[in-house]
């Protein structure tokens, strides 16, 4: 029986449930929302522990299909809402919007899907929702039971509110938008056609396989004036008003009427659409639009076997998925981490960058070019050619000296020009997910692809020249030490050190004062050293030994100058503002040490030989490790400073100001790896890691199974409170420095290494990779109690020299014991 380092008693809201890959959610009365994922490739859906959230097609902000309140009152306002009516009653199958208590509630999150069980006056539902595989549309699945001994009676009406495409023109221009909503309807499918008859070649429905006893598409006629969904006029007497919305807000309602006798079940299928047309085929008739495409898309979801075969084909993806790395360690929570969540949350950060969930509106952000190159070291075991993809979308929007926009639109690819560029820290992430990817896979044909600059055709090189130019970025802009410009800003946004602005218009991260070319940040400087390094590696593999040596000579110079001007005595620097000031010092009354340039310098290898990294990292410990995880900075800065930034704008304790900005906790674990601290690295990781947090749901409030961008530090107000869950850059580096630094698993060029750095108690630790067409079960035994040392391998009974399996000896099926010495 497998011993875990907490227990699980605090299950005041939710539990995890294994065996089933699910959190099950035993209230709708959760701290904040706690929301899953639907959709797993370009049409995706946000959904909450009551069926709060919206869906839309590749672009969050330009194909919203529906309408969704941010910062509303209540919490979670607007969804796919099922309300039943009994007699008098009526509730809601998802736990809200509805007041109505509940004899039994429960959500389910699980892998791309979530159910919803409800029980009230002896009826049960249950709502499966999910997105089939290679669809765009959300599946709404509602099984009605009738538990009493009578026959009953019951009124289902379904409810969805169309957004009106741009979700940030949605909710501003309500002088146009009032006027242009249109629908049409035919059977039981109400279709959204607003704007179709200009400009757009796609529209939204929503059906179910069933005759409509009513309906209504306008939202004033559904709910009432003056009312809320959570007591609508049209499910509080009992009957539809056929409404047809003209103009004002548009939304589909299904009415229909259920007979069940005592223990039936009757099911409905409920679908939610999106179409898009070419040109030439828009219309069936005069202003009739072309409704095929629709109706072929619902054959395959008309029957309840027919659904549940769908859902089967995605429960079978994500298992299959799953199973390409799977670890038993002596600790469930570990293995529950690894083998499900963290993968699950990778895919979703993947798919999404930062762009959309509930606490990105999906309206300001696209594809994060810093961001998902960071993702795909967390993904690309999973489905490397998604991956490789993403590399080459983001290689195409970089610009021609190297830098790059900061992030871009998934529906146009093209650089995001309201954010800009001039972060300096981004152009070198190309090179971890180039090289991360080649050694997953050990496809270098990546680098022959021909990839534009900037979208422009003529701009045209192989991605490797889009390696070179963003390693030139580096050294073509250096300040006056000769330490990296920071340009707008490095991995931290919110240290703008060109911005100096007074004017709380504007936007720290757009607005310069004058030219960059003093401030200079030691964590781009270590970030430098580290994916260099990895750079002239990569051209040592493919022949190009002299650009190799050149390279190799530039790093060396940075070593050199990080060495000579950004140790302050016990850690590193991290950074020179504007006027050639210390950031980072122990001269510093505020802001002494922060974590990046440690995590950076010691991952660089920077000072790992002379104790500098040991020193740095005792210092880490010492000044910013919390029981809730590693602080971003100490002292907290208590006044606003304009040379500073956003940083300083933060009261004490919160994001980027003293807060748990957990993103960069595991450049800390990998570091202390490196070093064999397997114990130390473990206790960082499980201070941050959700399968650790159960007990601490009530003061953490979001989701207790996923990762979140911020943890309060121990200056706030509730050290300890979590935000911004779901899309932050934590799960990828937690997964790489969980799976290839404490496990030791690593990809090489050459094949599989194993180095584990691990607790002196795991005396055995099972794993089953897939790498490169082989398959191998791993066995990594530990007799004397290590955390690390010496490693000898054998394969399939032979022994083998060193710690590397090469890829280029073995395919099929695999065994591998490797000891610890």
């Amino acid at each position: 029986m497998m011993q875990s380092s907490d227990d699980d008693t605090d299950q005041t809201y939710g539990y995890f449930d294994d065996q089933n890959y699910e959190y099950v959610i035993t209230t709708p009365y959760t701290p904040t929302p706690w929301i899953n994922y639907l959709g797993s490739n370009e049409f995706y859906g946000i959904i909450s522990n009551t069926a709060g959230g919206y869906c839309f097609d590749r672009d969050p902000k330009f194909r919203r299909l529906t309408r969704y309140r941010y910062n509303s009152v209540p919490l979670d306002s607007g969804g796919r809402y099922f309300y039943i009516r009994d007699e008098n009653d009526f509730w809601s199958a998802t736990g809200r919007p509805a007041t109505t208590q509940l004899d039994q509630y429960s959500c389910r999150h699980g892998m791309g899907y979530s159910r919803f069980n409800a029980s009230k006056n002896g009826i049960a539902t249950q709502v499966t929702s999910f997105i089939p595989l290679d669809t765009k549309a959300e599946i709404h699945s509602l099984v009605v039971t009738n538990h009493t001994q009578s026959t009953k009676s019951i009124d289902v009406f379904s409810f969805i509110e169309w957004c009106l495409w741009n979700a940030e023109d949605d909710g501003a221009n309500f002088q146009r938008n009032l006027s242009t909503a249109e629908v049409e309807i035919e059977g039981s499918t109400l279709y959204h056609k607003t704007e179709y008859r200009e400009r757009r070649n796609h529209y939204g429905f929503y059906s179910v396989n069933r005759q409509l006893d009513g309906y209504d598409t306008n939202r004033e006629s559904f709910l009432g004036p003056y009312r809320g969904f959570d007591r609508p006029e049209v499910v509080e007497k009992g009957q539809a008003n056929n409404s047809f919305a003209r103009g004002w807000s548009p939304i589909a309602s299904h009415h229909l009427k259920l007979e069940l006798a005592p223990g039936e079940s009757q099911s409905l299928e409920f679908v939610l659409g999106y179409i898009e047309v070419s040109v030439d085929h828009k219309w069936h008739s005069k202003n009739v639009i072309n409704k095929q495409p629709a109706k072929d898309m619902l054959t395959r979801f008309d029957s309840h076997e027919k659904v549940m075969d769908e859902l089967g084909k995605l429960n079978r993806y994500w298992r299959t998925l799953l199973c390409k790395f799977s670890v038993e360690t002596p600790d469930d929570k570990f293995n529950r981490a690894i083998n499900i969540w963290n993968q699950y949350q990778n895919m979703v950060t993947f798919n999404l960058s930062r762009s959309a969930s509930f606490y990105e509106s999906g309206i300001g952000r696209g594809i994060g070019f810093r961001d998902s190159n960071q993702d795909t070291i967390g993904f690309v075991h999973m489905v490397p050619e998604k991956v490789r993809a993403r590399i080459l979308d983001l290689s195409s929007t970089q610009k021609f000296d190297g830098s790059a926009y900061h992030q871009y639109q998934p529906l146009t690819k093209k650089g995001n020009a309201n954010i800009g560029g001039n972060f300096n820290d981004d152009p070198m992430w190309l090179v971890l997910s180039t090289t991360n990817y080649i050694k997953e896979t050990g496809d270098f044909s990546i680098l022959q692809e021909m990839v534009i600059y900037d979208g422009q055709e003529q701009a045209t090189h192989d991605h490797f020249d889009h390696l070179l130019r963003a390693f030139m970025h580096v050294i073509n802009n250096l300040g006056p030490h000769g330490l990296p410009l920071i340009g707008r800003a490095d991995w931290n946004d919110c240290l703008n050190l060109n911005c100096f602005s007074d004017d709380p218009n504007e936007s720290f991260q757009t607005t310069q004062v004058g030219a960059s070319d003093v401030a200079e940040s030691v964590m781009i400087a270590g970030q430098f050293v580290l994916y260099g390094q990895e750079f002239v590696d990569l051209c040592q593999q493919v022949g190009k030994i002299e650009l190799a040596n050149r390279s190799m000579k530039h790093i060396e110079k940075m070593r050199k100058t990080i060495e000579q001007h950004a140790w302050d005595g016990e850690w590193y620097l991290r950074a020179y503002d504007s006027r050639g000031k210390k950031i980072g010092s122990h001269k510093n009354s505020e802001g002494k040490i922060f974590i990046e340039s440690q995590g950076f310098c010691a991952m660089a290898g920077i000072g790992l030989n002379d104790g500098k990294v040991e020193q740095a990292l005792r210092s880490v410990d010492k000044h910013l490790a919390t029981d809730f995880g590693i602080m971003l900075n100490q002292p907290a800065y208590s006044q606003y400073d304009k040379y500073l930034g956003e940083i300083s704008s933060y009261p004490p304790g919160y994001k980027e100001n003293a807060g748990i900005f957990c993103h960069n906790n595991p450049w800390i674990i990998i570091a202390e790896t490196m070093l064999g601290h397997g114990e130390k690295a473990f206790e960082y990781y499980r201070k941050i890691t959700p399968t650790y947090l159960q007990n601490r749901q009530t003061l953490l409030k979001t989701e207790p199974y996923v990762y979140c961008q911020m943890i309060a530090g121990k200056d706030a107000a509730n050290p300890g409170e979590g935000k911004n869950s779901w899309l932050t850059g934590t799960a990828a580096w937690s997964y790489y420095a969980a799976t290839q630094y404490i496990l030791g698993i690593r990809p090489v060029y050459q094949g599989l290494s194993i180095a584990p750095c691990v607790l002196p108690s795991w005396k055995l630790i099972r794993v089953q990779r897939e790498f490169r067409g082989a398959q191998y079960s791993i066995e990594i035994h530990n007799p004397h109690g290590l955390s690390s040392g010496k490693i000898t391998l054998s394969i399939d009974g032979q022994p083998v020299e060193g710690n590397v399996i090469s890829s280029s000896s073995f395919n099929g099926q695999h065994t591998v014991i490797a000891t610890m010495v």
